[in-house]
């Protein structure tokens, strides 16, 4: 009851406020201040001021934010050790769809190999068999992107 009747006074001192604007011959900015003075008023009318003070005021509804504080703690939480873990692996084991042919790899591993065969110190000795594989690979993906 308190909450309303602390609404509706602020209301009618704004309309007062923008009566006297409105004397001085400044109706665009009584307008705006009429404008701001009724929204205390219809938010008595409606009922909001009433349910936002019981929640306010009520140990139940604290609790509620609590237990969603809670919730919200443990979802990041989670999803911190999980990003620091490195995904969720195991769940992706199985999902990961085979390659299109049966010799082609996947564009994964190609460029884990590409990241192998950059990291490895250039020498002027020739490539073995293992290498000109990795190599071959790195060529065919260079080729079907046109570079």
């Amino acid at each position: 009851m308190l909450a309303e009747t602390i609404c509706s006074a602020v209301s009618a001192a704004g309309l007062g406020i923008a009566a006297i604007t409105a004397y001085r011959k400044k109706y665009l900015s009584a307008a705006r201040i009429a404008g701001w003075s009724l929204v205390p008023l219809g938010l008595v009318m409606t009922g909001a001021v009433e349910w936002a003070f019981d929640t306010v005021f009520s140990p139940v509804a604290w609790a509620g934010f609590g237990v969603l504080g809670v919730a919200w703690l443990l979802l990041l939480t989670t999803r911190g050790v999980e990003r620091r873990r490195g995904g969720r692996k195991a769940a992706d084991a199985g999902a990961r769809p085979g390659a299109v042919a049966p010799g082609a790899s996947s564009p994964a591993s190609a460029s884990a190999r590409a990241r192998e065969a950059l990291a490895r110190p250039a020498s002027g000795t020739p490539a073995r068999g293992g290498d000109a594989e990795d190599f071959s690979d790195i060529e065919a993906i260079l080729k079907k992107h046109g570079i």
